[in-house]
Protein backbone atom coordinates (compact mmCIF):
# COMPACT_ATOMS: atom_id res chain seq x y z
CA UNK A 1 0.00 0.00 0.00
CA UNK A 2 1.51 3.32 -0.70
CA UNK A 3 0.30 7.33 -1.59
CA UNK A 4 -0.58 7.62 -5.21
CA UNK A 5 0.12 10.59 -6.77
CA UNK A 6 -1.56 12.92 -9.45
CA UNK A 7 -2.97 12.09 -12.20
CA UNK A 8 -3.50 8.49 -11.12
CA UNK A 9 -7.19 8.08 -12.41
CA UNK A 10 -8.41 6.54 -8.42
CA UNK A 11 -8.02 10.43 -7.65
CA UNK A 12 -10.79 11.10 -9.91
CA UNK A 13 -13.16 8.75 -8.70
CA UNK A 14 -16.03 9.21 -7.06
CA UNK A 15 -15.47 6.65 -3.88
CA UNK A 16 -18.77 4.12 -2.81
CA UNK A 17 -19.74 3.43 0.40
CA UNK A 18 -17.90 1.32 2.97
CA UNK A 19 -20.55 -1.09 3.78
CA UNK A 20 -18.93 -3.31 6.13
CA UNK A 21 -16.24 -2.79 9.05
CA UNK A 22 -13.55 -5.90 9.31
CA UNK A 23 -10.22 -6.26 10.39
CA UNK A 24 -8.66 -5.78 6.54
CA UNK A 25 -10.53 -2.16 6.95
CA UNK A 26 -8.93 -1.64 10.64
CA UNK A 27 -5.05 -3.11 8.98
CA UNK A 28 -5.98 -0.70 6.45
CA UNK A 29 -6.50 2.41 8.09
CA UNK A 30 -3.71 1.22 10.74
CA UNK A 31 -1.52 1.44 7.91
CA UNK A 32 -2.85 4.53 6.44
CA UNK A 33 -2.11 6.34 9.04
CA UNK A 34 1.60 5.39 9.48
CA UNK A 35 1.99 6.39 5.94
CA UNK A 36 0.82 10.12 6.80
CA UNK A 37 3.13 9.94 9.25
CA UNK A 38 6.12 9.30 7.21
CA UNK A 39 5.11 11.51 4.30
CA UNK A 40 4.35 14.84 7.41
CA UNK A 41 0.41 14.57 6.54
CA UNK A 42 -2.43 15.72 8.59
CA UNK A 43 -5.00 14.00 6.39
CA UNK A 44 -5.10 10.92 3.92
CA UNK A 45 -7.86 9.32 2.13
CA UNK A 46 -8.63 6.06 0.56
CA UNK A 47 -8.71 7.64 -2.41
CA UNK A 48 -4.93 8.36 -1.67
CA UNK A 49 -3.98 4.99 -1.21
CA UNK A 50 -5.90 3.66 -4.20
CA UNK A 51 -9.36 2.65 -2.57
CA UNK A 52 -12.18 4.70 -3.99
CA UNK A 53 -14.23 3.52 -0.50
CA UNK A 54 -15.69 6.88 1.55
CA UNK A 55 -12.93 6.59 4.63
CA UNK A 56 -10.29 9.04 5.69
CA UNK A 57 -8.00 9.51 8.68
CA UNK A 58 -6.47 12.90 9.89
CA UNK A 59 -4.77 13.86 12.86
CA UNK A 60 -5.62 17.41 13.75
CA UNK A 61 -2.02 18.22 15.47
CA UNK A 62 -0.32 16.01 12.96
CA UNK A 63 1.85 14.60 15.58
CA UNK A 64 1.98 10.65 15.91
CA UNK A 65 2.35 10.81 19.44
CA UNK A 66 -0.43 12.98 19.83
CA UNK A 67 -3.44 10.22 19.48
CA UNK A 68 -6.16 12.32 20.89
CA UNK A 69 -6.30 14.58 17.87
CA UNK A 70 -6.40 11.12 15.58
CA UNK A 71 -10.01 10.70 13.93
CA UNK A 72 -11.50 7.55 11.92
CA UNK A 73 -14.00 9.24 9.66
CA UNK A 74 -16.23 6.66 7.72
CA UNK A 75 -18.79 7.44 5.41
CA UNK A 76 -18.70 10.91 5.83
CA UNK A 77 -20.77 13.56 5.25
CA UNK A 78 -20.34 17.51 5.92
CA UNK A 79 -24.19 18.55 7.17
CA UNK A 80 -23.48 22.13 7.41
CA UNK A 81 -20.72 25.01 6.59
CA UNK A 82 -20.11 28.54 7.78
CA UNK A 83 -18.62 31.85 6.88
CA UNK A 84 -15.50 31.54 4.38
CA UNK A 85 -12.07 31.62 4.69
CA UNK A 86 -8.29 31.30 2.24
CA UNK A 87 -5.02 29.84 3.47
CA UNK A 88 -2.55 27.70 1.91
CA UNK A 89 -3.01 23.83 1.14
CA UNK A 90 -0.59 21.36 0.16
CA UNK A 91 -2.06 17.29 -0.95
CA UNK A 92 0.20 14.01 -0.10
CA UNK A 93 -0.94 12.69 -3.93
CA UNK A 94 0.55 16.18 -5.25
CA UNK A 95 3.78 16.22 -3.16
CA UNK A 96 5.71 19.79 -2.38
CA UNK A 97 2.84 21.59 -4.22
CA UNK A 98 1.21 23.92 -2.31
CA UNK A 99 -1.82 27.22 -2.79
CA UNK A 100 -4.32 29.17 -1.34
CA UNK A 101 -7.65 27.24 -1.11
CA UNK A 102 -11.19 28.75 0.42
CA UNK A 103 -12.60 26.68 2.50
CA UNK A 104 -15.70 27.51 4.93
CA UNK A 105 -14.23 28.32 8.29
CA UNK A 106 -16.89 25.65 10.62
CA UNK A 107 -18.12 22.70 9.35
CA UNK A 108 -20.35 20.23 11.16
CA UNK A 109 -19.54 16.57 10.11
CA UNK A 110 -20.87 13.24 10.77
CA UNK A 111 -19.24 9.93 9.91
CA UNK A 112 -18.61 6.45 11.66
CA UNK A 113 -15.50 5.49 13.84
CA UNK A 114 -14.18 2.15 13.53
CA UNK A 115 -16.80 0.50 16.17
CA UNK A 116 -19.76 1.15 13.88
CA UNK A 117 -20.57 4.03 15.65
CA UNK A 118 -22.18 7.12 14.25
CA UNK A 119 -20.59 10.45 15.43
CA UNK A 120 -20.44 14.35 14.92
CA UNK A 121 -17.91 16.73 14.97
CA UNK A 122 -18.24 20.61 14.51
CA UNK A 123 -15.06 21.85 13.71
CA UNK A 124 -13.20 25.54 13.05
CA UNK A 125 -9.77 26.53 11.49
CA UNK A 126 -7.16 24.02 9.97
CA UNK A 127 -9.35 20.96 10.88
CA UNK A 128 -12.51 22.35 9.35
CA UNK A 129 -9.66 22.89 6.31
CA UNK A 130 -8.66 19.20 6.65
CA UNK A 131 -11.72 17.67 6.64
CA UNK A 132 -13.15 19.61 3.93
CA UNK A 133 -10.27 18.18 1.50
CA UNK A 134 -10.26 15.09 2.46
CA UNK A 135 -13.89 14.89 1.67
CA UNK A 136 -13.56 16.61 -1.69
CA UNK A 137 -10.79 13.57 -2.42
CA UNK A 138 -13.95 11.13 -1.82
CA UNK A 139 -15.84 12.96 -4.52
CA UNK A 140 -12.83 12.89 -6.70
CA UNK A 141 -12.19 16.71 -6.42
CA UNK A 142 -8.42 18.04 -5.69
CA UNK A 143 -8.02 21.24 -4.09
CA UNK A 144 -5.97 22.15 -7.57
CA UNK A 145 -9.52 22.51 -8.74
CA UNK A 146 -10.63 24.90 -5.94
CA UNK A 147 -7.33 27.55 -6.45
CA UNK A 148 -8.60 30.44 -8.17
CA UNK A 149 -8.24 31.30 -11.69
CA UNK A 150 -4.74 33.14 -11.49
CA UNK A 151 -3.48 30.55 -8.72
CA UNK A 152 -4.14 27.86 -11.49
CA UNK A 153 -1.99 29.52 -14.05
CA UNK A 154 0.57 30.04 -12.02
CA UNK A 155 0.73 26.31 -10.75
CA UNK A 156 0.30 24.92 -14.13
CA UNK A 157 3.98 24.27 -14.69
CA UNK A 158 4.33 22.06 -11.19
CA UNK A 159 0.97 20.44 -11.97
CA UNK A 160 2.28 19.33 -15.30
CA UNK A 161 5.47 18.34 -14.11
CA UNK A 162 3.13 15.22 -12.51
CA UNK A 163 2.02 14.38 -15.51
CA UNK A 164 4.80 13.88 -17.28
CA UNK A 165 6.27 11.62 -13.92
CA UNK A 166 2.91 9.33 -14.27
CA UNK A 167 3.36 9.35 -18.21
CA UNK A 168 6.76 8.03 -17.90
CA UNK A 169 6.74 5.70 -15.57
CA UNK A 170 3.73 4.02 -17.48
CA UNK A 171 6.48 4.16 -20.70
CA UNK A 172 9.32 2.57 -18.33
CA UNK A 173 7.15 -0.29 -17.54
CA UNK A 174 6.90 0.76 -13.45
CA UNK A 175 3.15 1.71 -13.52
CA UNK A 176 -0.12 0.13 -15.59
CA UNK A 177 -1.64 2.64 -18.37
CA UNK A 178 -5.03 4.34 -17.03
CA UNK A 179 -6.94 1.84 -18.86
CA UNK A 180 -5.93 -1.00 -16.69
CA UNK A 181 -5.52 0.93 -13.15
CA UNK A 182 -9.08 2.04 -14.12
CA UNK A 183 -9.64 -1.14 -14.40
CA UNK A 184 -8.42 -2.13 -11.16
CA UNK A 185 -10.33 0.69 -9.74
CA UNK A 186 -13.61 -0.80 -11.15
CA UNK A 187 -12.79 -4.27 -10.02
CA UNK A 188 -12.30 -2.72 -6.10
CA UNK A 189 -15.41 -1.20 -6.35
CA UNK A 190 -17.13 -4.31 -7.88
CA UNK A 191 -16.19 -6.32 -5.07
CA UNK A 192 -17.57 -4.18 -2.71
CA UNK A 193 -15.00 -4.68 0.42
CA UNK A 194 -11.40 -2.71 1.12
CA UNK A 195 -9.14 -5.95 0.08
CA UNK A 196 -6.17 -7.00 2.37
CA UNK A 197 -3.87 -4.52 2.34
CA UNK A 198 -0.14 -5.01 1.17
CA UNK A 199 3.31 -3.94 2.21
CA UNK A 200 3.87 -0.37 3.17
CA UNK A 201 5.76 1.99 0.83
CA UNK A 202 6.73 4.45 2.63
CA UNK A 203 6.02 8.31 0.66
CA UNK A 204 8.77 11.31 0.69
CA UNK A 205 8.19 13.58 3.23
CA UNK A 206 6.68 16.91 2.24
CA UNK A 207 7.99 20.19 2.62
CA UNK A 208 5.06 21.23 4.93
CA UNK A 209 2.38 19.59 6.39
CA UNK A 210 -0.17 18.85 3.93
CA UNK A 211 -3.63 16.73 3.23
Amino acid sequence: MQIVQYPHPVLRQKSVEVQRIDDDLRKTIAGMFELMYAARGVGLAANQVGLPFRFFVANFSGEKDEKEHEFVFINPQITNRKGSEIDEEGCLSLPGLYADVRRADEVVIEAYDLEGLGYQLTLTDLPARIVQHELDHLDGVMFIDRVADSVKRDIEPKVNAFVIKHGAAQKEGKLPGDAELQQQVKQLMSAGKVPTPGPLVMPERTEKKSE
